[in-house]
């Protein structure tokens, strides 16, 4: 899978994914970087260009294989100073998921999770969830998108 984001500052796109990820880009060059990842199966480009940043997009995510594996992406996470919400038990998208929530400098939010099992219901709760992390670690009220 190929994506491409539009990104305010690339320098700081570059160091808050490089904690995301666990990796430093493939390639930079002036206001472009991009991540080329085998686990999860992923190329993903930045182009430096802030009038196209646009509120409002919805959210990404990575599904990790194991508990273990979210927990290990969780505390690389945390570990590099990024603010993180915890979901765990959560029906999401009519699955049971153990999850987190970062936000990268743009506000493109990102859940990397476990999923359970499938559910029958979804919890309303992502009609309007509001939590959102900033840099201080601290939860803050922001409008977060619906959890799929």
């Amino acid at each position: 899978m190929h994506t491409s984001l539009y990104v305010a500052d690339i320098s700081k796109s570059i160091e808050f994914y490089s904690i995301l990820f666990n990796e430093k880009p493939a390639k930079v060059k002036d206001a472009y970087a991009k991540f080329e990842l085998e686990k999860p199966a992923l190329t993903i480009s930045f182009l430096q260009s802030p009038e196209r940043v646009a509120e409002g997009f919805g959210h990404l995510g990575i599904q990790v294989g194991n508990q273990e594996d979210l927990k290990s992406w969780h505390s690389r996470v945390k570990h590099g100073k990024l603010s993180t919400i915890e979901e765990k038990g959560t029906a999401c998208c009519y699955a049971v998921q153990d999850k987190f929530w970062v936000s990268d400098p743009d506000g493109h939010q990102w859940e990397v999770y476990f999923f359970h099992d499938d559910s029958e219901w979804n919890d309303p709760k992502y009609k309007s969830f509001e939590e959102e992390a900033d840099n201080s670690g601290e939860a803050t009220k922001e409008k977060m998108t619906n959890c799929c």
